[in-house]
């Protein structure tokens, strides 16, 4: 399991460097774990092509806190290792598994959650590590073009409540492809995998992000 080695603390958030079996992840903590007030955490980990920095994960850091919930930012040891190309599914599992012990270190529920590849494993994981939901971001129903490549074992599979947020345009799978479930589904209008929208039509940026930050905050609210 995972191990605290190292601490920054700033005014508004606070990072922490995690030994794992997979190697050295990083949490950033929005606000600093230390902050009174807090009922939840949302732990949310980055894709394959990319970091803690894209607009969903950003949007949530700065929306959520006000409403009670502290924002752990989760960067898996090969993004923290400098390296591009993310490792095999059950890499990425095991340094989850290792960070899950300083994301519950508070005592507080711990909403499991990431967009893309983060999505899925936290739905691998979220029944054996106790997670008390689970919030998939641009979940990969699928490889774009091929549909026949199904991943829903794993969304339907998560075994607690689940949140998905999905591009209405999004080619890893478009809402009306999901299958039915017992999980709650928020589309972003014109959104791709990465939530972008056209300039051109539907919302902006700004009114994409309102869109996925008020859901999250309401499903969260009716979870604890």
């Amino acid at each position: 399991m995972g191990r605290v080695t190292t601490a920054e603390t700033g005014r508004e958030h606070e990072t922490e460097t995690v030994d794992t079996e997979a190697g050295q992840a990083r949490i950033t903590w929005c606000p600093a774990k230390r902050t009174r007030g807090a009922r939840l955490v949302l732990a949310v980990s980055h894709g394959a092509g990319g970091g803690v920095e894209t607009r969903d994960l950003r949007a949530l850091a700065a929306a959520l806190p006000a409403h009670g919930v502290t924002v752990a930012l989760v960067e898996q040891p090969w993004r923290v290792a400098g390296k591009k190309v993310a490792p095999a599914p059950k890499t990425l599992d095991t340094g989850w598994r290792g960070l899950w012990p300083a994301l519950t270190a508070a005592g507080l529920p711990v909403v499991a959650g990431g967009r893309s590849a983060g999505a899925r494993v936290a739905c691998r994981t979220a029944a054996e590590l106790g997670a008390h939901a689970v919030l998939a971001l641009a979940f990969p129903l699928h490889p774009p073009g091929k549909p026949e490549k199904s991943r829903e074992d794993e969304l339907l599979g998560a075994g607690v409540p689940v949140l998905v947020v999905q591009g209405g345009n999004d080619p890893f799978g478009r809402p009306a492809e999901f299958p039915p479930g017992e999980y709650e589904l928020t589309e972003v209008p014109y959104a791709d995998h990465g939530f972008a929208v056209p300039k051109k039509s539907g919302p902006t940026e700004d009114q994409a992000m309102e869109i996925l930050t008020t859901a999250v905050t309401g499903w969260l609210s009716a979870l604890v």
